[in-house]
């Protein structure tokens, strides 16, 4: 009878984890090994029309949320962002991957590239067309990883989060080059308490200093540390990110209409 018990609360448990999960995404688990062993779960979205056996390559969007999403559950990543967007628009033109950082931790430079090994060896990926965005705790992993690493990335989006300015000042010596040419696009609240403005308009300052002229900033001047919503639920973002491809002649960055401060 306490078999039958137990199997019946794993096939209930099963079932309620189903049904939190978000649509069109699939849940998945990364296991790889850096300083130690490690694992991380994520969600993938696949577009509409990518079909396993064919040829065509995908865009791809590496999404990182912020500190409140953390855990074990999955259907908190998909609460903001990217794979919230995804669950109505099964025509997405990105593949999407949304890891999820365990609890007390933050984002690991050398976990996600890992994981962005990983999708890339098993997906088809266009590996010249990889974008990286995210918010808050994800803001500050976006300008860490994209910094560090600009030859991965064709653009990247950080929002409401700040940047290591030595990661801009002291870039390794053989990124250089590709730090000035990363297209970078920054959002930020006006109003926000807990990033403030300056912290992104001192990044892009500083690769406008080291020649990169392909940066720019979007600050809402009413918004808080939500400066991400209105963000996301913008085609413009998604339509900048697919005019730039790895190793293409940086074009300049378009204006930005009055309501909203941009530089």
């Amino acid at each position: 009878m306490r078999a039958i018990i137990a199997l019946i609360c794993s096939m209930l448990a099963a079932s309620i984890a189903a049904q939190d999960m978000p649509k069109n995404q699939s849940s998945e688990r990364y296991k790889g090994k850096s300083s130690k062993d490690f694992e991380i779960n994520y969600l993938l979205f696949l577009p509409k029309n990518y079909k396993a056996k064919g040829e065509e390559k995908f865009p791809l969007m590496l999404f990182l949320h912020g500190a409140g999403e953390r855990g074990t559950n999955l259907s908190k990543v998909a609460v903001h962002g990217p794979p919230k967007i995804v669950k109505d628009r099964p025509d997405f033109p990105f593949i999407v991957v949304s890891p999820q950082c365990p609890n007390g931790q933050t984002w690991a430079d050398d976990v996600l590239l890992g994981l962005l090994d990983e999708i890339i060896k098993n997906y088809h990926v266009d590996e010249n067309r990889v974008y990286l965005t995210g918010l808050s705790m994800g803001g500050y992993a976006t300008w860490s990883l994209g910094l560090k690493n600009p030859d991965r990335f064709a653009a990247i989006a950080p929002i409401c989060g700040g940047g290591n300015t030595l990661d801009v000042l002291l870039p390794n010596g053989n990124k250089q080059s590709a730090l000035k040419k990363l297209p970078v696009w920054a959002f930020q609240g006006g109003k926000d308490p807990i990033v403030k403005p300056e912290e992104c308009e001192r990044m892009i300052s500083l690769l406008k200093e080291i020649g990169n002229q392909n940066t720019k900033l979007t600050i809402y001047p009413e918004a808080g540390h939500d400066s991400w919503t209105e963000t996301y639920n913008n085609q413009q973002l998604y339509d900048w990110m697919l005019e730039h491809s790895r190793g293409a002649k940086p074009q300049a960055s378009r204006k930005k209409s009055s309501s909203r401060r941009s530089s």
